[in-house]
This record gives structure tokens, C-alpha cells and sequence, in this order.
């Protein structure tokens, strides 16, 4: 019978495994090739930041819906549309990013690759589950903050980067002022009424809007506080 020892370390083999598998089968054939990005994927253990009972979809290439008693839900994405859009944020190693609805994951990724990472959640079981990931990997640079996803966390701003993890309906305005003047934003939006959910890069130049840019199709549920209000109506 196997120690606890060789257990934990043969479970440790077991999932680093797979995530080398969701690099090279996932990430890279989605044109993820950013080396320092790909580094992350292979070093933060997704199932950290997933209860138990989902642990075993933690490299699977699909979606991954985690809800907290209090009904509040956040849905994971896949491991390829979250890399392809990390990879396009361009984030330097001296900048700050908030990230917003990652519900811990994303924050240990960015924590390899910016400065400093501010994760916004608005649930307080999905806080402590998001601050024990953290914990557990030693991210230092890591600063969790609870409150309304939509508002953002104007108090430890302005940041040159930030991401959106979900479908944003509209609610981007309070976001985009707490940008450096020349940061972006990163977000799945409906860029035209009847197109297709895509990922788009919403610039910021000298302190102004500078346009936004398409970058690939990708799908997500509406993120809490992101839903457009329905139109009154006689």
C-alpha cells in the first residue's frame, strides 16, 4: 500500500501531466505561443480554484460553471479562450491588471506576468475559495478584493490592463475610467447587435477612448453585474 507521500506525489505527476496535454492540445494549436504565458498553464494547477466534485474537468476543454451556496455562479473558461485572450492583452512584467470574475484561476496565471493583480470577486465563498489557490501557491503579488464586479476596485487603480471573464452586455464604462491612459480592456462582448460573441480589446490612448479591436470569436454567460437592463416598455 502506497504512503501518503508517494500518493501526493504520484497525484502531483498525474496532474501536471494533464496539463502539459492541455497546453499542447488545447493552447498551442489555438496560436497560443507566448513562451512566459504558456510557462503559467503548465505551472498553476487549475483544480485548486474548483470544488472537489469538479476537479476532474479542470483540464478538460470546456467550460467550467462553479456556484456558491448564496446562488452566485461564475463559469470558468475554457483553458484556450482564456490563453488567447491573456496572450492578447500584451501584459507586461511592470504593469498592474484587474482581473474581474476569475474566480482565483486567471489571478495565479497573471501573477506570473504582471507587476501586480487585483482579482475582484463579489461572493464572498467564491472569494475564500479564490484566496486559498492564491494561498496555496504563494502568488504574493496577488491582492483579492470583494465587492459589485461592474464597479471594479477604483481604490487600488488606475491599472494598464483589464479582464472581463465572461459576457459583458454593458456595465464597461466604470471600468474603462479606472484605466492608466493608455491601458486596455479585455472583454466577450456583441460588438455589432446581431453578431456573434467575441473577445475585443478596447483601447485607451492619452487618457481617451481609442477604439476597440475584434480579435476572435469566443462564447460565455453574461457575467453578474454585466447584463444589459431590459428596455421599458409600454
Amino acid at each position: 500500500m502506497l504512503d501518503k507521500v508517494t500518493r501526493v506525489a504520484k497525484a502531483r505527476e498525474a496532474t501536471a501531466t494533464l496539463r502539459h496535454t492541455m497546453v499542447e492540445r488545447q493552447l498551442r494549436p489555438f496560436d497560443v505561443t507566448d513562451v512566459p504565458l504558456l510557462e503559467r498553464f503548465l505551472s498553476v494547477p487549475r483544480e485548486l480554484f474548483l470544488p472537489d466534485s469538479l476537479a476532474s474537468l479542470a483540464y478538460s476543454d470546456l467550460a467550467v460553471s462553479v456556484k456558491s451556496a448564496g446562488g452566485h455562479k461564475r463559469s470558468l473558461l475554457p483553458p484556450l479562450v482564456l490563453a488567447r485572450m491573456l496572450q492578447e492583452a500584451e501584459i507586461k512584467a511592470t504593469e498592474k491588471a484587474l482581473d474581474i470574475g476569475g474566480a482565483g484561476y486567471s489571478a495565479a496565471l497573471l501573477s506570473g506576468l504582471a507587476e501586480k493583480v487585483v482579482a475582484l470577486e463579489c461572493d464572498p465563498e467564491l472569494y475564500a475559495r479564490a484566496e486559498a489557490g492564491i494561498d496555496a501557491l504563494n502568488c504574493e503579488n496577488v491582492q483579492l478584493a470583494l465587492g459589485p464586479l461592474e464597479k471594479g476596485c477604483p481604490s487600488n487603480g488606475p491599472y494598464d490592463v483589464i479582464i472581463v471573464q465572461g459576457h459583458a452586455q454593458a456595465g464597461l464604462d466604470a471600468l474603462f475610467e479606472q484605466l492608466t491612459p493608455d491601458g486596455r480592456l479585455l472583454a466577450i462582448v456583441r460588438p455589432e447587435p446581431r453578431a456573434g460573441q467575441q473577445v475585443v480589446r478596447f483601447e485607451r490612448q492619452e487618457g481617451r477612448a481609442a477604439g476597440e479591436r475584434p480579435l476572435f470569436s469566443a462564447s460565455a454567460p453574461v457575467l453578474e453585474g454585466f447584463a444589459q437592463t431590459p428596455a421599458f416598455s409600454l
